[in-house]
């Protein structure tokens, strides 16, 4: 298991597929009764793993192995999935300051930001955010059939990250990243969807699992 340096490694040289993903795993859960919502199961792993897997699939597939693929989790330590665990200072204070904890520890020049909660992620997606970012641009984030962006499905240039945390004093993502102008990537409902609620956990184990004998 991967544990935190005591200081930052410089991004590696950008080439296409080496992404590494920040992946925000320390809310309280209080939609869903203040359970571990990272720890809950769909199809047979945990919400936080299908994310996992999912970087790590699109790492192999880019890149020919998933060897440069760093897991940067901010979070409490999990035995699963394998991945450095970082935590906010102090822990629960909200997205901004998790990032902040979680791209120290990004060495790749571009990373993928993520909800530990996105039980549909599949490398395609990872994918088609890496393939839209335009030359010169900071990123691009989906956006959801409403038209909202969201925030913590998008693929992002280390360094305008780094710049823009620099000088940045507020607490919320759209007002750290809105003005990087990330291209927006239209998503279908399932791309985006997270699970934030009960009946979202219960609509995505009824799409994800096998009905019952």
């Amino acid at each position: 298991m991967d544990t935190p340096s005591t200081r930052s490694t410089p991004p590696r040289q950008d080439r296409p597929g080496a992404l590494d993903a920040v992946i925000l795993a320390g809310g309280g859960g209080r939609r869903m009764g203040g359970v571990d919502k990272p720890g809950l199961a769909v199809a047979g792993r945990t919400l936080l793993e299908r994310v996992a897997d999912a970087v790590r699939s699109h790492g192999a597939a880019a890149a020919g192995t998933g060897a440069d693929t760093r897991l940067v989790v901010v979070g409490p330590r999990r035995e699963s999935p394998r991945a450095l665990y970082v935590r906010e200072d102090p822990p629960g204070s909200g997205p901004v300051p998790a990032l902040r904890a979680g791209i120290a520890h990004v060495r790749s020049g571009w990373f993928a930001l993520l909800a530990a909660d996105l039980p549909h992620l599949a490398p395609e997606h990872l994918d088609a955010l890496a393939g839209a970012v335009v030359r010169g641009g900071a990123g691009a984030v989906f956006v959801d059939p409403a038209g909202r962006e969201q925030w913590l499905t998008g693929v992002w240039r280390t360094d305008a990250v780094r710049d823009a945390l620099a000088g940045y004093t507020g607490r919320s993502l759209y007002g750290l990243l809105g003005p990087l102008e990330p291209r927006p990537v239209p998503a279908d409902d399932l791309a985006a969807a997270d699970c934030d609620t009960p009946e979202d956990l219960a609509r995505a184990r009824r799409l994800l699992e096998p009905p019952a004998p």
